[in-house]
């Protein structure tokens, strides 16, 4: 493995040591701008929390905009303990997205040591806001800044090696909860109880038939109600999430959860739906100049480029009609999990991958 490859590891191994979830990447967007400075970078933080690092060109063509989001799934109170192997490196988000921004100064250094002269302003941005329920809050901000003024937009993934994301998944999110009036588990007997209500409602939802193609999911990620074990439960909820590759099955499986939610109200059981997360869907074509050319970078590499669908910073841009590919760095597992882990090996490959994407982009892309 070469020099650059473990300056970055080392570099994205203090990223992961700094807890980020969302909503609290305050302290991991602070260690980054540290870093950006001390890079000698034009530097700014706005009001979401993204910072931003220009690398000027004198040239005067239109900004390229690469991102990395700095924050977790994992809660601020998670073991965040690593361990090195060989060729492993283990951690709760090492993976997702820690190596995706230490790439951001990985091309850096790259670009400098090469002594490559882009025609147009190099922006790197550590954002917020990508997982969970930040519903992209921090890539808006990117995006109402930059428009359709940039050149086009690439975020960073430390793991997906190989894949090149040019498609948006669309998703909804909602959550269901439901308030009877409670009582005692034997005085009160046969009075409608909230968790048996939602325990019903699931049953229901999750036999809802779901199309294969376009690829459909839907799934219930939290659930949570009552007061104790000898109370009829007043309250429950539950958060569901629903995705699709169509806009119109996303659409007919959201107003079937809507209906089935609705028909567990009656006399003695309210229903309240809320939508708490929605991430729009949005593609470029595969015949895209930016996609053929992260494929032509992957293929150099000796890498079989593949297509790919998913949920990432990139719905934002794509929604808006704007150019956006997303590109992993090297590969891994146990993504959102307390046993993710990337491989250090390929990381020399998706480096090589990136830098050549970047000095590229602006001898494809239409002026």
């Amino acid at each position: 493995m070469d020099t650059l490859s473990n300056r970055i590891l080392d570099l994205a191994i203090r990223i992961q040591q700094v807890p980020a979830p969302t909503f609290h990447e305050h302290e991991r967007a602070a260690f980054v701008r540290a870093r950006f400075l001390e890079e000698g970078l034009d530097v700014e933080t706005d009001a979401t929390g993204n910072v931003y690092a220009r690398l000027p060109s004198t040239a005067g063509a239109r900004p390229l905009v690469v991102s990395a989001h700095l924050d977790t799934v994992f809660p601020i109170e998670t073991d965040l303990s690593i361990s090195r192997e060989a060729d492993r490196i283990t951690g709760p988000g090492i993976g997702d997205n820690a190596l995706g921004v230490a790439g951001l100064f990985g091309l850096l250094w790259s670009l400098r040591e090469r002594e490559v002269h882009l025609p147009g302003d190099l922006y790197l941005v550590a954002n917020v806001g990508e997982e969970g329920l930040g519903n992209l809050h921090g890539m808006k901000a990117i995006v109402e800044r930059f428009g359709a003024d940039a050149l086009a937009y690439l975020a960073i993934e430390g793991m997906a090696l190989g894949q090149v994301y040019h498609r948006g998944l669309g998703v909804r999110r909602y959550r269901i909860c439901l308030r009877t009036s409670g009582g005692h588990s034997w005085h009160d007997h046969g009075s409608p109880s909230a968790v048996h209500e939602l325990a019903a409602l699931v049953t229901r939802l999750t036999a809802l038939p779901l199309p294969s193609r376009p690829r459909t999911t839907l799934n219930v990620g939290r659930i949570a109600g009552g007061t104790s074990v000898n109370t009829i439960a007043a309250e429950a909820w539950l958060e569901i999430d629903l995705r699709s590759e169509s806009v119109e099955a996303l659409s007919a499986l959201t107003h079937q959860v809507e209906i089935l939610a609705e028909e567990i109200g009656r006399p003695g059981v309210k229903v309240e739906i809320e939508e708490i997360g929605s991430r729009p869907a949005g593609e470029i074509p595969a015949s895209h100049p930016l996609v053929r050319l992260a494929q032509h970078c992957l293929s150099a590499q000796g890498i079989p480029p593949r297509l790919a669908i998913g949920s990432t910073d990139i719905n934002l841009p794509l929604s808006r009609g704007l150019p956006a590919i997303c590109l992993g760095l090297t590969r891994g597992g146990g993504a959102h999990t307390e046993h993710e882990y990337i491989l250090s090996s390929p990381l020399q490959q998706g480096m090589e991958q990136l830098v050549m994407f970047v000095s590229r982009v602006w001898q494809v892309t239409p002026p």
